[in-house]
């Protein structure tokens, strides 16, 4: 699950904010185990805290970890064990869009030759209760197959530091207090919505809030430019919700392609029934006495809902930690550490969306995983934020590894700019004016591809194979001996030959001489 203020260029950038260090110093010639409770204690049980604690184990390590809750649940406890992908993020947030796509099928369908097809109505209670049910299966897979079966002692509790070793343990059912004490400790409490200060923000909802919801809103304002905003507002408008998007930019996702936010934009206009707002900043939310709201921006516009989403931003969730207690360093609500994932305290370490690298889920696993290798394995293995794929799961998809072509200038200078529009066969058959955007960035010199940028059905999937290639080193030439797989939209990444155009010097060239 992926944050609205997190930019493309963050998921790609491997100069990160970090604690300055060049090796791990192990803590073992500090203090023998057998000195502490635990090899490893870990605070929060979403991806990274999981993955790390699977991991060590595994290795070897006495590993326990605290989370405050074991099973979903609405406030305060959203985020259970699996943490937000599982509970109020990815997981969730996927089943949606699954589920606003197929009224956009439907109306394909006469165009293929079946009469009769019709949307029907959506009904969410069902589709939440069905939700609900899946949620707590993998709550029960977390904890009773992937940490219990990898010998991980799971404690329901919340866990505040008392010092460099050491943690006060809030056990969750009963409100009892105790101490436990690691060699190591893991801080891995994710993030948490950020709402600004506004009148009546206290009526607007989150991320957090829309998976609890107890009626679909007919009308819902979503605040916000950052693929968490686009992603429900194109999921509310696909389950049949009237859908207006206030974003005080002039384009949204910013730091991402530009042709790819464009490409968006214009497909969401002409193919949703999205109100885009653009240049609007929300200055305040007044409830009106039918339980509707107003929602009134900077030039005192007004629009009417029934419910506001704000999606503008996300902050590490470190409040009641004590990190003071063990002096650890926090900048603003986020904990910095170095290539190992290790605080400015030796014996603490931070994965995850609290340490304000790269907030996606897979990226966590590969953290808590490379910090267990390291610190238990054995094993010199630094975190890798290079070429890290990512998908806005809006409609139509837009997935993306490596630069965009503004970054790719900026880095390397020469670049060669492959780039196509059209229509899938899925789309052109029933004459449905649906488009598809493809482009790859070719490192001039090199001929290295260093950006691939898809919006298209299905390009998570698609960008996920590419990803390999771009992450191997792979060259325009490898892309060129590679035979498509036709008729799919895919082989357009292995038939662009030529060239939209250049850059050379950082100056667009359209024809080289």
């Amino acid at each position: 699950f992926n944050l609205p203020s997190l930019s493309a260029s963050q998921l790609r950038s491997s100069s990160l904010r970090s604690v300055t260090t060049t090796r791990l110093h192990s803590t073992s010639s500090d203090s023998d185990s057998s000195d502490f409770d635990y090899d490893l204690l870990v605070i929060g049980g979403g991806s990274g805290g999981v993955r790390a604690s699977r991991i060590a184990s595994g290795h070897g390590a006495k590993v326990a970890l605290l989370e405050t809750k074991l099973s979903h649940g609405v406030d305060p406890y959203y985020s259970a064990i699996g943490g937000t992908c599982v509970n109020v993020g990815c997981v969730p947030k996927k089943l949606m869009v699954f589920a606003s796509r197929y009224p956009g099928e439907i109306r394909e369908m006469e165009g293929y030759g079946w009469k009769g097809a019709s949307e029907g109505v959506f009904d969410w209670k069902v589709f939440l209760d069905n939700k609900n049910k899946e949620i707590t299966r993998l709550n029960n897979v977390y904890q009773n197959f992937v940490l219990k079966n990898a010998g991980v002692q799971v404690i329901e509790a919340r866990g505040t530091l008392t010092g460099p070793n050491s943690i006060q343990v809030h056990t969750t059912a009963t409100g009892e207090s105790s101490t436990l004490t690691a060699k190591n400790i893991l801080i891995a409490v994710g993030g948490w919505p950020f709402k600004p200060d506004i009148p009546g923000i206290e009526h607007a909802i989150t991320s957090n809030e829309i998976f609890y919801l107890e009626e679909q809103p007919k009308r819902m304002v979503v605040v916000g430019g950052g693929f968490i905003a686009l992603e429900f507002a194109t999921i509310m408008d696909g389950l049949g919700t009237d859908v207006t998007l206030m974003y005080r930019g002039d384009l949204f996702l910013r730091g991402f392609d530009d042709d790819m936010r464009t490409h968006l934009k214009e497909e969401m206009e002409n193919n949703s029934g999205i109100d885009l707002k653009f240049n609007t900043d929300p200055k305040e939310i007044r409830k009106q006495d039918d339980g509707s709201f107003l929602v009134i921006d900077q030039d005192g516009n007004e629009v009417e809902c029934d419910s506001i989403l704000y999606a503008t931003g996300r902050k590490g969730k470190i409040d009641g930690l004590n990190l003071e207690s063990a002096g650890v360093h926090t900048e603003n609500s986020f904990i910095p550490v170095n290539e190992y994932s290790q605080t400015n305290v030796p014996s603490i370490y931070a994965v995850g969306d609290v340490t304000d690298r790269i907030a996606l889920t897979p990226v966590a696993l590969m953290e808590g995983h490379r910090l267990a290798d390291t610190v238990f394995g054995g094993m010199d293995r630094p975190v890798d934020h290079e070429f890290v794929a990512s998908t806005v799961f809006t409609t139509p998809e837009i997935g993306t590894v490596g630069y965009s072509e503004q970054e790719a200038v900026e880095k390397y200078g020469d670049i060669d700019v492959y780039k196509n529009r059209f229509r899938a066969m899925k789309h052109s058959f029933p004459q449905s004016e649906t488009y598809s955007l493809f482009k790859l960035i070719v490192e001039s010199k090199t001929q290295r591809v260093v950006g691939c940028h898809v919006a298209t059905d299905g390009a998570g999937e698609m960008v996920q194979g590419v990803a390999i290639a771009i992450k191997m080193g792979a060259t325009k030439e490898d892309f060129d001996n590679t035979i498509g797989i036709h008729p799919t939209s895919a082989e357009e990444l292995v038939t662009m030959r030529t060239p939209s155009y250049y850059y050379r010097d950082g100056q667009k060239v359209d024809k080289l001489e």
